[in-house]
Order: C-alpha cells, then sequence, then structure tokens
C-alpha cells in the first residue's frame, strides 16, 4: 500500500512540476515580463489553472496518506529496534558534582591537582 501511494505521490510531482512550467509567466516574483508563452488564451491559462489546483490537492493529499502510513508502521518500534541493536544505557558511575553548600580547596600539589571537595 505504501509503495502504491509514493509512485502515486512522485507522479503527481512530476505532473505539478510539468503543468507549472507550461503555465506562462507574468513577470511574478522575478522581476521577468511575460511575453507570449505556451498558453497565451484565457480559458487555456484557467484551464491550467484549475489543473494545477487539483494536482496539488492529490499532492497534498499524498503528503498526508504517506506520513500516516509511516506514522502506522513505526507506532510499535524503535530506531534501535530496527537496527538490531539495544539503546545505549546510561553510565552508572557517573562523575558527581559538588553540592551548593561544599567550598573548593585550592590545589595543594601543582597547578595540575584537581579541586576537591571540602566538607564542612
Amino acid at each position: 500500500m505504501e509503495n502504491v501511494v509514493l509512485i502515486i505521490h512522485l507522479l503527481l510531482a512530476l505532473a505539478l512540476i510539468g503543468v507549472v512550467l507550461v503555465q506562462r509567466s507574468e513577470g511574478g516574483g522575478l522581476g521577468m515580463g511575460g511575453g507570449g508563452g505556451a498558453v497565451s488564451g484565457r480559458a487555456a491559462a484557467t484551464a491550467l489553472t484549475r489543473v494545477t489546483w487539483i494536482l496539488a490537492a492529490a499532492f497534498i493529499c499524498t503528503s498526508i496518506a504517506l506520513t500516516v502510513i509511516a506514522a502506522k508502521n513505526s507506532a510499535s518500534s524503535s530506531v534501535f529496534d530496527r537496527l538490531g541493536t539495544s539503546a545505549p544505557a546510561a553510565e552508572e558511575t557517573a562523575p558527581t558534582l559538588p553540592g551548593a553548600g561544599d567550598s573548593l580547596l585550592p590545589p595543594s600539589e601543582g597547578d595540575n591537582a584537581p579541586l576537591v571537595p571540602r566538607a564542612d
């Protein structure tokens, strides 16, 4: 089912690209004036606009369908489950930081000595 929807989606994308490229440019965002394009009649332009809207609506519908199918397929599994590995476990011996009440003594053995928390 997913492959059928994906193929329809790709065909709609190609058709939508083709229909948009065939339409006459009216100098919108690119600043290029629209001389005689492939379609010059008003009725043909209206038909192409209608086809563009239909293809765009079908493209959005197949996009939503693919999203729903992908969510349905992956709802009960993790990425790690599909890879065959387990999720990384948290370290059991994580270092602890000194608390707010602890003060740090200055190093006593040269510059490279670690700071040691002092318990008052």
